[in-house]
């Protein structure tokens, strides 16, 4: 079999494993973003308690690494399972990993987004802030027609790379939960291939392929979502550069 034949071969066998990982994020992550939306009006909270409620659930998911998060996700769920899970007759549910991975993960970029969510909160100007409040605006008016406009185009792009970021992080999932019903992902089927051949550059390359696919297309879709964020704006024109050369002063 020549290489390129042997490339066509495995973006065939690999294209059913990059279901799982589109899955995990399509899953995981229209869910986690209205989280974080939740996590950054208690961060911004007036009241100390809600502000440090969530402050502190951000710093514990943010700064501890994901595989970890997995692991001792799974641990405790498994725990839970001959007292609890089992007599709900839902362990089969709790425990599975195309329930159990994008819990995690939905759990882990509520955190991230909800950080990039606040720190876009802290950037809103205050001058339009003040003058929703001279109009008379509730809390609620101000926040729908003057921060969250500005929130979300001020958090997009760093959005983006989360969401990128997060699909990435979807190579871990197999590697800490129990493959079940020869479910395997890109990274786990990419592994399978190797054992029988042992050829790391061909297997691995073409799973790095289709993540480097997905993750354009991410950033395509994300980036026209941006230019309409952004179509209030003038678009600015480039002067282009003439040569005009003067012979006489």
């Amino acid at each position: 079999m020549s290489w390129f034949d042997a490339i066509i071969n495995d973006i065939i066998i690999l294209a059913k494993p990059s279901l799982f990982n589109i899955y995990f994020a399509a899953s995981s992550i229209p869910i986690g973003f209205v989280f974080a939306i939740g996590l950054t009006l208690m961060r911004a909270s007036k009241n100390p308690l809600i502000s440090h409620i969530a402050a502190g659930y951000i710093y514990a998911f943010r700064g501890s690494p994901l595989f970890i998060q997995l692991f001792m996700f799974y641990s405790i769920m498994l725990s839970l399972n001959i007292s609890l899970w089992k007599p709900l007759g839902i362990d089969h549910i709790v425990l599975h990993p195309l329930f159990l991975g994008p819990l995690v993960l939905i759990l882990n970029t509520s955190a991230y987004s909800a950080q990039i969510l606040y720190g876009a909160y802290l950037n809103v100007p205050k001058g339009e802030i003040e003058a929703a409040r001279a109009f008379g605006m509730s809390r609620i008016r101000q926040f729908i027609s003057v921060i969250w406009p500005n929130m979300i185009r001020l958090a997009w792009p760093a959005y983006t790379n989360e969401v990128v970021f997060l699909f990435h992080a979807t190579a871990l999932i197999y590697f800490t939960l129990p493959v079940i019903d020869e479910q395997k992902d890109l990274m786990n089927k990419a592994g399978e291939l190797f054992e029988k051949d042992y050829n790391v550059f061909l297997h691995f390359s073409v799973a790095a392929l289709y993540f480097l696919v997905i993750s354009f297309l991410i950033f395509f879709l994300f980036g026209l979502f941006y230019k309409y964020l952004m179509r209030h704006e003038a678009k600015v024109k480039v002067k282009k550069i003439k040569f005009s050369p003067k012979y006489l002063r």
